[in-house]
């Protein structure tokens, strides 16, 4: 993995701890008081805030990841991007939802504890009933986006594991051919030492035979111009 690659898998870290957050601060709205709701939806706001300049320190850093890799990281991306949509239209829900239920309780208290018709009554367990069926919506999109990244990531990790079998035959395969190679400069240099060992012989002969021939006409000289004795 080069270093574009783990700066990029460094801010998925940062975005899944602030989605992890805004997840937590959503999911507590409907059961906390006035106060204690508005701190958790400013927490949540914040928190996308924050995740929204994460997701653009990742767009920025694709550019600085090869080609190859750069496909799979912006499918990556863009499902971080659907799951921050998610999560902003669910924060939107939970808060109107908590303005509805303290609207019915300001209503309750403003009537002075008298009790309510059967129309607020009725009006009363419907919202209950929407509230929980969108908690009930808002948790299986959740498990169907959980879902989807598994998938992905199996898929990801699938086509990682191809590229370096891959490149594992590459490597035995060029381990080959070196072993190869080797071999043939071995043979190389015994041959050429063979070479060199049949040249200083043929010198040594031919040395040879040129000093026997000197020494030959030599002889030949001293036998015509040295007088005989009688």
């Amino acid at each position: 993995m080069d270093g574009g690659s783990e700066l990029f898998a460094s801010y998925e870290a940062d975005f899944r701890l602030a989605y992890a957050e805004i997840t937590q601060k959503i999911d507590q709205i409907p059961d906390l008081a006035a106060e204690p709701r508005k701190a958790s939806i400013r927490a949540a706001e914040r928190a996308i805030d924050e995740a929204d300049e994460i997701m653009g320190q990742m767009t920025i850093e694709l550019q600085n990841i090869s080609s190859g890799q750069r496909a799979k990281l912006n499918a990556r991306l863009r499902n971080y991007r659907a799951e921050l949509d998610t999560a902003k239209r669910d924060l939107r829900r939970a808060t109107e939802q908590a303005d509805r239920k303290e609207l019915f309780g300001a209503r309750a208290r403003a009537s002075g504890g008298a009790t309510l018709s059967a129309d607020d009554m009725s009006q009363d367990q419907r919202q209950q009933l929407l509230s929980g069926t969108d908690r009930l919506e808002n948790s299986s999109q959740r498990l169907r986006d959980s879902q989807r990244v598994a998938n992905e990531t199996e898929t990801i990790g699938a086509s990682i594991l191809t590229d370096l079998r891959g490149q594992r035959e590459q490597i035995i395969n060029s381990r080959n051919v070196l072993m190869t190679a080797d071999g043939h400069v071995d043979k190389s240099v015994r041959t050429l030492r063979g070479m060199a060992r049949r040249m200083i012989t043929n010198r040594i002969i031919t040395v040879g035979i040129v000093v026997l021939l000197i020494l030959i006409i030599a002889a030949i000289l001293m036998g015509r111009f040295i007088p005989r004795r009688r």
